[in-house]
């Protein structure tokens, strides 16, 4: 289990732009087909634009047609959480680094590969390092 972040919105907003605090500490969304990440094609990983952690790897990416950068599964069982999230008059399940608990996106049972399933992670939750 990573070692858990824990700082304060003060903190938070001095580490982050005020787009990433939205999205990571208000749970916000960038409107589709405008995050940076969402057409990389690049090896590398995804981190998390706040504290740092590896979220998910290239090699998981998949172009989905949702607008947002989508993968099948986290770089490891213990890189995210998932929770309940009945917001916005629906029932979904939110995605959040399990080390600072910022907000990702959300995971859906329609995506590829033998789970089935897609992350859809907004750009600006997310940190990119190309592969060296």
């Amino acid at each position: 289990m990573p070692d858990k972040i824990e700082l304060s919105d003060a903190e938070w907003r001095e580490r982050l732009t005020p787009e990433q605090f939205r999205v990571l500490r208000e749970g916000g969304t960038e409107r589709a087909f405008t995050g940076k990440y969402e057409k990389n094609k690049q090896p590398g990983e995804y981190r998390c634009a706040a504290c740092g952690q590896v979220l998910f790897a290239s090699d998981a990416k998949y172009d989905s047609g949702s607008g947002w950068p989508s993968f099948t599964a986290p770089a490891d069982g213990e890189a995210v959480e998932e929770h309940r999230d009945s917001s916005h008059g629906m029932v979904r399940t939110e995605v959040v680094c399990a080390r600072c608990e910022g907000h990702l996106g959300h995971v859906f049972p329609d995506g590829p590969g033998p789970d089935g399933l897609r992350y859809c992670i907004n750009s600006a939750a997310l940190d990119f390092k190309p592969e060296e």
